[in-house]
């Protein structure tokens, strides 16, 4: 199993960091247009693994992409990440023209490859692959709900004092501030609803909280996460690599379900060795898909912004 990481800053290095660590792929290709320095993330990396006790081997590359060749994944981070103030839907100017290079030049090599696009305006960038490719759907995957999902379950464990192992839920809808859709009314602690244990107004409070997760590490930072980020790109790789059947929400290309067309936005999937091999329909509150169209709307306005 071979798997390319286009984008060797934070989020690429953490992402060929917990492929790694997993020890599933038998080599990670961590690729970047700066001279040296994806090969020397990929020898820190290689030094860790007698630590780690993983035998993956992580290859660094500067920009050439017959070095990728054969590879059944990969990863698109490339591009300018977020600075404290800007939203997601600022980048596509700049991200937009680097993702579509990336993705050709990845499948010139890989045909078959499956992509999973990290970089933002994600749901946007995901469109755009799709748009600008003959991949089929299935092998075109955007990140971000699998990502603002550990965020929400991390904001669920925190207002309700408990283990992280004990919560489950799910947020679906686009990977921006104002789109995602946090599902409260599925969200539980051991197969219990969490209304049971919060008040309405503590659980509005952890649905906004999500919703600007990644603001207020950005903020906090001076610029976007990794580690969470790289941890998601991780569990979707390996329910790939590993064909677990595992369900994710991501983004992916929509005709009809959820009563959505020409769109990619975050929906719960079922990931295994092809893909994305099926979307779940999901029953929402009237509530929720009142949000999901709102969501839908604003995604869509961005990919107007597109030079397609």
């Amino acid at each position: 199993m071979k798997v390319t990481v286009v984008g060797a800053g934070a989020v690429g290095a953490s992402c060929a960091e917990y492929i790694a660590i997993k020890d599933f792929a038998s080599e990670v290709v961590l690729l970047d247009i700066k001279e040296g320095y994806a090969e020397g993330k990929a020898m820190d990396l290689m030094q860790t693994a007698s630590l780690n006790g993983f035998d993956t081997k992580i290859t660094g590359i500067t920009n050439d992409y017959s070095k990728t060749a054969g590879s059944d994944i990969a990863v698109i981070t490339s591009g300018v990440p977020r600075k404290p103030g800007m939203t997601r839907e600022e980048l596509i100017g700049i991200n937009a023209g680097i993702v579509k290079t990336v993705a050709s030049s990845l499948l010139e090599h890989s045909p078959n490859a499956i992509l999973i696009v990290v970089s933002n305006p994600m749901d946007t960038m995901t469109y755009l692959v799709h748009k600008t490719t003959d991949l089929p759907k299935n092998k075109i995957i955007g990140m971000g709900g699998a990502l603002d999902s550990a965020r929400f379950k991390y904001r669920l464990a925190e207002a309700l004092d408990a283990p992280i192992s004990d919560i489950d839920g799910m947020v679906i809808g686009g990977h921006s501030d104002t789109g995602m859709v946090p599902l409260a009314s599925h969200a539980t602690r051991n197969s219990i609803n969490v209304t049971e244990f919060l008040t309405e107004d503590r659980l509005s409070q952890v649905v906004e909280d999500t919703k600007v997760g990644g603001a207020t590490l950005t903020k906090l930072l001076g610029t976007s996460a990794w580690y969470a980020p790289g941890a998601a790109v991780s569990g979707l790789v390996q329910a790939i690599a590993c064909d677990q059947k595992k369900m994710f929400p991501c983004s992916t290309y929509l005709e009809g379900e959820y009563g959505l067309e020409d769109i990619c936005i975050g929906v719960p999937v079922i990931l295994g060795k092809n893909g994305i091999e099926e979307i779940v329909d999901v029953p929402l509150s009237e509530a929720e898909k009142n949000k999901m169209k709102e969501s839908a709307a604003g995604v869509s306005k961005t990919n107007g912004l597109l030079e397609l």
